[in-house]
């Protein structure tokens, strides 16, 4: 029965809460959850001892935290006991053995996040939380009910219980790691009769030129972990005839799912999301980059995280058209250390964000099937190309160049470029794939 009612509720919160009702709503759970923080986590409890939030802007007197924080107080952060030494030597284990379903202690759902800002971070879910899912996903997947029954297949690096918690009588989930070959990739989309691919764009990617050996076409694709640019997302939508959506799920929570016009909404009731700039006064406006993303998660009690900073790089959009008072994003733009930096002539520096330069590498040949582009220290650009076909592949090369080049001219820099083609594979442990490596001083 809670799960119905988280359902009809998320719904209704996306669909109907106007924003001053929506501001009304965050107010109140923020203000529940830092009572309950004070209480039950003596990091809290010293932290914000008399901090009180009387209105939304209040909350820019909290104290931001990050994932070394988190990490170094993790056993006075939580509020239900565990210590992070034994937390994290069941989660590494578990990693080990690829033994991904279960609960700690019978209570909990262990995240372990790969680590790519340098640090591994741990990150508990109450079971109370995970067993609600079915609903969750059903209100919030992006995935129309029209679809029903679902007959997903999720792919990741890893699984863990609380995906597998999300498996009901409307929704089959299947897992298969993004390690798996792609002829078993496609046998099991087949004998399972899949309507619904879930996983990261480069291993859709892959499966690109094995598109014609699906015998059920695919209903839809939803994207996840990796930015998903637009001429890529209009390329898959192409080969595999059906709609492509993004959730942008994240170990801190899931921050944003596509509505019915599949336009990425921020997640406004389930996670209260501060985006500022570099000043750190709030981003209001459309198609501005924040250049901090402070977020509070509403709903898991049991590692509270109050103004935590991501290293993620938003762009908000316009409203939708579907009516909801939910935030849309028209870009995650990467990490913040994945932002490139060039000398200019003059001397100053010139940012080129990720997303940008992906728009121009992947537009400049229809042959490009993945790519890596690492900056070194002297701010050359060495980019590798797994190439579709081996096929005039110096003319690729030479388009290439020209297109960063030309593209690089307009913002004053004139880069130092390498280019070479090899075979580029997924990584085989649990690390997220980084397209872009920026190397600092």
């Amino acid at each position: 029965m809670s799960g119905i009612l988280d359902f009809l509720k998320l719904v209704y919160n996306r669909r109907f809460l106007s924003r001053n009702n929506l501001k009304a709503y965050q107010l109140k759970e923020l203000q529940s959850l830092i009572a309950f923080s004070k209480e039950h986590s003596p990091y809290y409890k010293e932290t914000l001892r008399d901090l009180s939030v009387n209105k939304l802007v209040d909350m820019q007197k909290l104290p931001i935290i990050n994932k070394a924080i988190m990490m170094e107080h993790f056993d006075c952060l939580n509020t239900v006991g565990l210590h992070k030494d034994e937390v994290m030597k069941e989660a590494i284990e578990k990693e080990l053995n690829k033994d991904y379903l279960g609960y700690y202690k019978d209570e909990f759902v262990l995240g372990l996040s790969s680590g790519t800002s340098g640090n591994k971070g741990l990150y508990v879910t109450p079971k109370s939380l995970t067993q609600r899912l079915p609903f969750v996903f059903l209100a919030r997947s992006g995935i129309p009910l029209r679809l029903l029954p679902f007959r997903i297949l999720f792919m990741l690096r890893v699984f863990s219980q609380g995906f597998n918690d999300i498996n009901s009588p409307l929704i089959s989930l299947k897992y298969l790691s993004t390690m798996t070959p792609i002829e078993e990739v496609i046998d099991r989309i087949n004998t399972l009769k899949i309507n619904i691919l879930m996983a990261p764009p480069s291993l859709c990617r892959l499966l690109l030129p094995h598109a014609h050996l699906l015998k059920t076409p695919l209903k839809m694709i939803v994207t996840y972990a990796e930015v998903l640019e637009k001429e890529e997302k209009e390329r898959l939508q192409g080969v595999f005839q059906c709609k492509v959506i993004e959730i942008y799920q994240a170990s801190e929570g899931q921050f944003a799912s596509a509505c019915s016009h599949g336009k990425l909404h921020i997640n406004e009731d389930l996670v209260y999301v501060e985006l500022l700039d570099e000043n750190y006064q709030e981003v209001l406006n459309p198609h501005v980059v924040a250049k901090h993303m402070i977020a509070t998660n509403l709903v898991n009690r049991a590692q509270p995280l109050i103004r935590y900073a991501m290293n993620d790089l938003i762009v908000l959009d316009e409203p939708c058209a579907c009516g909801s008072s939910f935030r849309t994003i028209k870009n995650v733009l990467g990490r913040n250390d994945d932002v490139l930096s060039f000398i200019k002539k003059d001397g100053s520096r010139q940012a080129i964000f990720p997303d940008l330069m992906s728009r121009w590498i992947i537009t400049s040949s229809e042959n490009i099937r993945e790519y890596k582009v690492i900056q070194e220290l002297d701010h050359s650009l060495h980019i590798t190309i797994d190439p579709l076909e081996d096929k005039d592949l110096e003319g690729l090369k030479t388009k290439l160049i020209q297109r960063i080049m030309n593209e690089s001219e307009v913002f004053g820099v004139t880069p130092k470029i390498e280019v070479r083609f090899e075979r580029i594979s997924l990584p085989s442990d649990m690390s997220k794939y980084k397209r872009f490596v920026v190397k600092k001083d």
